[in-house]
């Protein structure tokens, strides 16, 4: 079965066609920019010869619908394309940032899914809206293709009462959805089946931490296969610190900010998602800039990356004493695959943890799968590429399935 992915932003679109009897990428880009003046487009393919084709233009993307043609007018290009004709494609597979607690796994879209989309836009405002759009540009566009929702959310939604309630007036949740949701969920799967397959086990019989470090960052501790605790809340805006957003914050501060600098809620909600994190800290939320300036003697890049690693080190305390064991950790995304001063920051001296991190092991960026704890340790460390379009690609075939 060919499965068409597609990743719907506010203002891009990134998409992914996969084979998947071999889960081999058949065609993948970008659209982004779209609104703007001039946007962006590239696509490749990738054919059996691995020679890879690549096109890009610089044009006005006017909406998802000009997105979307381009997509499929790409993937079926008499020069370029990859297949003949739509038909070819057995489904297309959304990623869908938000699904509250109405979805408890990855669905077929009907009316009625799109229906409960739209009715928690509330909880992800800038995502849910998009992911909406891609669903209907797709089924007007690819008509007779079943499409599929797979939702950041679906992979935590087996906490605990005890780990995704705020200790707040339980109205809150019963009236408004107040609640942990956590995210990167399609990433924290991917890397935790992958973990398990790799060490030669049942990730039902393993007890695993995922830390996704990208300019989001989120853990999750998955006990016996299954989340039992995940760093960001009901927003992305919670937990680890990251690339523009502040990560925990004595709630507190909020009022005291609004009142003593009189401070609307709109703007306190820019200054936490946009103007915090490394960049509150140092000014600067791109991790190889920040690492140059600390080279250089920077204090506040310095201490940006102490703030960060040290948020890390905390999580992998906290997450540890819940599992009650651990098998493994496991290291993805941006940051986590390619930043091995990070790695080494937040692994130092963690033998209370039985974690021991091999120095050479764990030089420069790592492009595939691979230990980077030494061979004594109890706690096998890893550094796994994320895929989060093959674990959408493969959610969509299981829908279909059943």
């Amino acid at each position: 079965m060919k499965v068409l992915v597609i990743n719907a932003g506010s203002s891009s679109m990134k998409y992914q066609l996969l084979n998947m009897e071999d889960e081999s990428v058949m065609a993948t880009g970008l659209v982004e920019r779209i609104g703007e003046a001039t946007g962006k487009m590239i696509y490749k393919k990738f054919p059996d010869t691995d020679a890879e084709a690549k096109v890009e233009r610089d044009d006005h993307v006017p909406d998802h619908r000009a997105a979307m043609h381009f997509v499929v007018d790409m993937i079926k290009d008499a020069e370029y394309g990859v297949i003949k004709d739509m038909n070819e494609v057995g489904a297309i597979g959304h990623r869908v940032v938000h699904g509250s607690d109405y979805f408890k796994s990855s669905v077929l879209v009907d009316e009625a899914v799109k229906e409960v989309i739209r009715k928690i836009i509330p909880l992800a405002p800038l995502h849910n809206p998009s992911a909406i759009t891609g669903v209907e540009m797709a089924e007007e566009l690819i008509p007779n293709v079943p499409n599929v929702a797979v939702f950041d959310t679906v992979f935590h939604q087996t906490m605990p009462e005890r780990a995704f309630l705020y200790a707040v007036p339980r109205s809150l949740y019963e009236e408004q959805k107040v609640r942990r949701y956590g995210f990167h969920g399609t990433s924290h799967k991917y890397v935790a089946q992958q973990v398990a397959t790799l060490m030669g086990k049942k990730l039902e019989e393993m007890n695993v931490i995922t830390v996704h470090l990208g300019n989001g960052c989120s853990m999750a501790a998955v006990k016996n296969g299954k989340c039992v605790d995940t760093s960001m809340g009901m927003t992305p805006l919670a937990g680890l610190m990251m690339g523009t957003r502040s990560g925990d914050i004595d709630p507190a501060v909020l009022t005291y900010v609004g009142e003593h600098k009189n401070m609307s809620v709109e703007e306190i909600d820019t200054m936490l998602n946009k103007e915090s994190g490394l960049k509150g800290i140092c000014g600067l939320n791109d991790m190889r800039d920040i690492h140059e300036k600390a080279a250089r003697g920077d204090a506040s890049c310095k201490l940006a990356l102490e703030m960060f690693s040290y948020r890390i080190r905390k999580y992998l305390g906290a997450y540890a004493v819940v599992l009650g064991s651990l098998d493994a950790v496991v290291f993805t995304a941006g940051i986590g695959e390619n930043d091995d001063i990070v790695r080494s920051m937040v692994l130092r001296d963690l033998d209370c943890l039985g974690i021991e991190l091999d120095l050479d092991k764990n030089k420069g960026r790592i492009k595939a799968s691979k230990v980077i704890s030494t061979d004594a340790s109890r706690v096998k460390t890893w550094v796994i590429p994320t895929n989060e379009e093959l674990q959408i690609a493969r959610e969509t075939v299981a829908v279909l399935k059943h």
